[in-house]
């Protein structure tokens, strides 16, 4: 009967190295299906180019901005289905999304249950791994979630006009 105002996707995820190191706090400003489609000999064709629905939502650019201003990172947080594990497939993915700073495996599927129902969506992701190779012993999970928490302390401030604030007063894109 309540309905919300904003959903927010939070977590951990890997980061590009050159462009989010480990603890970086990102933001997406897009939030993208990144292996949702097919391969063909000519290369991936995302969802979209399938014709079957679409393979990013944007999130609202105000509260995008509000996040830059507190200091998380923007750019394009890629959901993928089966975690990034060599350099190859680090190089692919930045090769069809040059924006992307960020990889997860929640947001997409947030960011499409939000649109269903009219709601926006915001994905934010602390850094505890590099994209790439995995190196177990490189994970900071613990570092990554206390600098999660960080963040939320800086983007939900008590006062009434901040973006946040407003997003719970009906913001919509």
């Amino acid at each position: 009967g309540n309905p919300y105002d904003l959903v927010v996707s939070a977590g951990i995820g890997g980061g590009f190295a050159e462009r989010a190191p480990l603890g970086a706090v990102v933001v997406a400003d897009r939030i993208v299906a990144a292996d949702l489609g097919a391969e063909t000999p000519d290369g991936f064709v995302p969802v979209t180019g399938l014709g079957f629905g679409t393979d990013v939502h944007l999130p609202p650019a105000a509260l995008v901005g509000a996040a830059r201003e507190a200091g998380l990172l923007p750019g394009a947080v890629l959901t993928v289905s089966t975690v990034t594990g060599s350099a190859a497939r680090a190089a692919e993915l930045l090769a069809r999304h040059p924006s992307a700073v960020a990889e997860a495996m929640e947001g997409f599927g947030v960011a499409e249950a939000a649109a269903a129902h009219g709601v926006p969506a915001l994905e934010v992701r602390a850094v505890s791994n590099a994209i790439g190779p995995r190196d177990r012993d490189a994970w900071r999970i613990p570092a990554a979630l206390t600098a999660l928490t960080s963040a939320f302390v800086r983007l939900a401030p008590a006062e009434a006009g901040s973006p946040f604030a407003l997003a719970r007063a009906r913001l919509v894109p």
